[in-house]
């Protein structure tokens, strides 16, 4: 029997928020926990979207924030499904900081979260397959496919290491 599939139009996620003064340090700028806050919750979203399931955040790569976000910036966030696994989901996000009064946009920072569709039991359940229709759809569906391999030989050397690591202050590693 083949798997449903479902495009990734289907279950894209924009949301937006006025950032204020709580949302900020000392310098005006916007803490970068309330972006990664924003980011998991409108990535979320989308996967919810794809696999109608609940869904749990694995992982997030790496965040670099390139420009700071300030108070009375509009934050807008843009979240696609680019990869689906049997039961993962990768789930891009774009992050643009608009000037309400000028109406300009900034690229500050993007990322990639993992997200597993789990039933009740917390248990991996199966999601429908990606449609990659554009050609940038299949751009990110190819690429997020390498990041996949990456992460899981990186999971899988770190499990290695941790096999063979040596006793620490009195903590025996089982063999």
């Amino acid at each position: 029997m083949t798997r449903p599939s479902k495009t990734v139009r289907e279950s894209q996620h924009e949301s937006s928020q006025l950032m204020m003064p709580p949302d900020a340090n000392i310098l005006g700028h916007v803490f970068g926990g309330v972006i990664l806050s924003m980011m998991d919750k409108t990535a979320a979203i989308a996967a919810f979207r794809h696999a109608r399931t609940n869904c749990v955040t694995a992982s997030i790569d790496r965040v670099d924030f390139r420009e700071p976000v300030h108070v009375g910036d509009l934050v807008v966030m843009k979240a696609s499904v680019n990869y689906v696994g049997r039961s993962s989901m990768e789930v891009g996000v774009r992050v643009e900081a608009e000037d309400i009064l000028s109406g300009t946009r900034r690229h500050t920072n993007s990322c990639y979260l993992t997200f597993v569709a789990i039933d009740r039991n917390g248990r991996p359940v199966e999601v429908p397959e990606l449609r990659a229709e554009t050609a940038d759809e299949k751009r990110r569906y190819a690429a997020a496919q390498e990041r996949r391999r990456r992460r899981l030989e990186e999971r899988n050397a770190e499990e290695r290491a941790i096999k063979d690591e040596a006793p620490v202050a009195g903590v025996v590693a089982k063999k």
